[in-house]
């Protein structure tokens, strides 16, 4: 199993109201830390803030892999953004005291907080890559509190802007439903 085909499946467990035992979450964390991307296979693209640090997506013959909440992205900025979102998530809900987890979100906060999609931004796929930042968020940083109103506000005035898939307000819906 692949390390995105472990992601959506322990994600699908998870939002079924599914529950890991310790030992589950023990085995899933390695499985994918080991998809950890080289820093010298990162592609020239890849190389900018708008796009992963830490788990590119495999390269799946050019087609994008679908989020969580199946939609089929049109870009790599929603693609890749929440593939590894959806994969450090996961890593910080089963071992946040990692000091590699912590490091990868450390990281990964960092790089967020320079990117359109993770301020918002309302053009293309960068408005629906808000939403595995806005999950990301909830779970790995609940206590930027300011960051998540702005992000779901943001939403909520431009979700109208334009015709969207159905599965964007469904993702949205989960985001809501993981805040605490």
């Amino acid at each position: 199993m692949t390390a995105y085909e472990l992601m959506i499946k322990t994600n699908h467990h998870l939002i079924r109201g599914g529950e890991l035992s310790a030992a589950q979450k023990a085995a899933i964390v390695p499985r994918l830390l080991a998809a950890r991307s080289d820093e010298q296979a990162i592609p020239n693209t890849f190389q900018s803030n708008m796009y992963p640090a830490y788990f590119i997506p495999p390269y799946n013959n050019g087609k994008k892999l679908q989020t969580v909440i199946p939609m089929s992205p049109k870009t790599h900025i929603l693609s890749a953004n929440a593939y590894e979102l959806e994969i450090i998530r996961l890593l910080y809900l089963f071992a946040p005291e990692d000091t590699v987890v912590r490091e990868i979100v450390r990281g990964t906060l960092e790089r967020l907080k320079v990117t359109c999609f993770g301020n918002g931004c309302e053009k293309g796929e960068c408005f629906h890559a808000a939403l595995p930042v806005l999950r990301f968020l909830a779970a790995a940083a609940p206590g930027e509190t300011e960051w998540i109103a702005k992000l779901i506000s943001f939403f909520h005035a431009h979700f109208d802007d334009q015709k969207r898939h159905s599965g964007v307000m469904r993702y949205f819906n989960l985001c809501l439903s993981e805040l605490s």
